[in-house]
């Protein structure tokens, strides 16, 4: 939290008590409220966003595929291609959803529905309103891949290990063996 902020919040509190004016009081207090329940990054449990109101939204914007709830705080969207399957993406998802309501308990998983690569088969995931990797409070993270982002890792590198060895050198026995097999 900003110092300077709630300092300007308790002053304006306490000008607004002495004034007698309990708007003013409960106006700055309401504003410090707030200024500490997103530093704790606690989503608004007043402002929940209605699921299925989202996914028709989500379903209309363009390069999106489908959208469906995985539970009560991960949204999971497929896009067309992987040129959508970027942070702008979540983005303009995240800006698109907050009409509805507070989107820090929103975390959209993106999706490549048709992907031509194996990278293109990762989740992009995040909260909407938070850095990537960051998760609001009670936020559990998720794991949306069929396999563990982990063993996808640990695969990746020992592909690129073998690719950077030289091929071991054949025997004479594996040459006339390859030479005595019949042409496809």
């Amino acid at each position: 939290m900003d110092p300077a902020r709630v300092a300007a919040h308790m002053l304006g509190a306490r000008a607004a008590a002495v004034t007698g004016d309990q708007a003013g009081v409960q106006r700055s207090v309401d504003a410090l409220s707030e200024d500490l329940r997103r530093a704790m990054k606690l989503a608004d449990a007043n402002r929940p966003i209605d699921h299925e109101a989202a996914r028709a939204l989500v379903r209309a914007l363009p390069g999106v595929r489908s959208a469906n709830w995985i539970d009560r705080h991960n949204l999971l969207v497929r896009v067309d291609d992987a040129g959508w399957r970027t942070h702008a993406t979540i983005d303009a998802l995240c800006v698109a959803l907050e009409p509805l309501g507070d989107t820090l308990a929103v975390v959209v998983n993106l999706q490549d529905a048709d992907p031509t690569t194996r990278d293109g088969m990762d989740t992009l995931s995040r909260n909407c309103q938070l850095a990537p990797g960051d998760h609001a409070m009670m936020q559990r993270p998720r794991t949306v891949d069929a396999l563990d982002p982990a063993l996808r890792a640990r695969q990746r590198a020992d592909v690129e290990r073998i690719r950077a060895q030289s091929p071991p050198e054949q025997t004479a026995g594996d040459r006339a063996a390859l030479e005595a097999m019949a042409e496809m």
